[in-house]
């Protein structure tokens, strides 16, 4: 953990370079160290081509919603600097597209209440 999911509207497929966003959250997590190790680190982008914004009316209407997903157990300090961190890097990574088009950026953050099932050798890597 943590797991990553960018859902984004098609309209966004040539100018939002999402790759690039993905590997902008990655980078803003390493950061934080130690609370989410590098091994477990999952990000994803769903384009999304059927959606309906607003009243419908706006054609280039777009939007961009991200989930972060983690395990329990971190303390709020390190959860409210990573979300506002990721938002933030959210933000700047939408900023011209945000001033030519209508655009909703969001993010949520969903923190596993329940155990959680995994296997995952990656973590060995960066031991």
């Amino acid at each position: 953990m943590p797991h990553i999911t960018v859902e984004y509207t098609d309209n966004l497929r040539d100018d939002g370079n999402i790759r690039e966003l993905l590997r902008k959250i990655n980078e803003k997590l390493i950061v934080e160290g130690e609370a989410f190790p590098v091994g477990g680190i999952r990000s994803r982008a769903i384009e999304l081509k059927d959606y309906v914004i607003a009243d419908g009316t706006g054609e280039d209407d777009a939007f961009v919603h991200v989930t972060l997903k983690i395990g329990g157990g971190r303390p709020e300090e390190v959860k409210k600097s990573a979300c506002d961190t990721l938002f933030e890097v959210i933000e700047n990574h939408f900023a011209e597209q945000f001033t030519k088009r209508y655009l909703a950026l969001s993010m949520e953050l969903y923190e596993f209440s329940n155990p959680t099932y995994k296997k995952n050798n990656i973590h060995q890597r960066y031991r």
